[in-house]
């Protein structure tokens, strides 16, 4: 921190003001969900297609009937429902994520505040492509593992998978891809804050890819490509971050 932002004073705010703060925020950000959830209603058909393709594409080419069993009668409503709303979040990303950093700026110097203007987009991007990224490519390659992975023993398989398993399944580790790629948002905030120096960030390389690869096996199935998938991308945007923060700081001195 300069000079010129120790000479300035944090907005004083009660902890009142800061819940008032908190709710009014979150008024706005689920309003701005739902609004988004109701859009993708329109289009539900074609978004379940979307999701479920990874499952059929994978069931064809293992020959197995790409058939989902679907044991309660509102099965079908409940996935339709949760795979709108998924996607509402995707729709409406920008604005969630502007009321969740407008909430944090609160709190912040007024030099450091010209940073939010700068994230939300950013935070945006990188939830959205982090959930197609898992969405598109991921799942696809997780599915035909788990499809094509034998025990050695014999048994039926029909491809009578859960419905609503599955959606579960998919949906849960969207947002949890979409989550894991604010990672970068994070370092560089914490880093043109003060609370960490790039120094620190390259000497623990190690302890960081330990660190990522128990949270990719935490977060993802138990299975190898769902895990190096979620790995290899946040340990590139570990790298990223720093490069980002090299860069404004150099950009800060001259």
């Amino acid at each position: 921190m300069d000079d010129s932002e120790s000479k300035e004073t944090l907005p004083s705010m009660s902890l009142g003001d800061h819940l008032d703060e908190l709710r009014g925020r979150l008024i706005f950000a689920i309003a701005g969900l739902l609004i988004g959830a109701v859009i993708c209603l329109c289009f539900g058909k074609y978004l379940f297609k979307i999701i479920v393709t990874p499952y059929t594409s994978a069931m064809e080419k293992a020959n197995l009937d790409p058939r989902f069993l679907v044991i309660q009668p509102s099965d079908q409503f409940m996935v339709y429902l949760k795979t709108c709303l998924v996607f509402g979040v995707l729709v409406s990303a920008p604005w969630i994520f502007y009321h969740a950093w407008s909430f944090v700026s609160s709190g912040l110097y007024k030099r450091e505040k010209k940073f939010i203007h700068t994230v939300v987009p950013i935070s945006a991007i990188l939830f959205i492509t982090g959930s197609l990224f898992f969405i598109l490519i991921v799942a696809p390659m997780a599915m035909l593992f788990f499809v094509n992975f034998k025990i050695g023993i014999d048994f039926v398989q029909s491809g009578m998978w859960s419905l609503q398993s599955y959606i579960n399944f998919i949906l849960s580790l969207t947002l949890i891809f979409g989550l894991a790629f604010q990672m970068p948002i994070g370092i560089v905030f914490a880093e043109k804050v003060g609370l960490v120096k790039i120094s620190a960030l390259v000497s623990s390389r190690k302890f960081v890819i330990l660190g990522l690869v128990v949270i990719a096996a935490i977060a993802t199935p138990p299975d190898v490509i769902s895990q190096i998938a979620l790995a290899v991308p946040l340990y590139v945007l570990y790298e990223a971050s720093i490069l980002v923060c090299r860069i404004s700081r150099k950009r800060k001195k001259q």
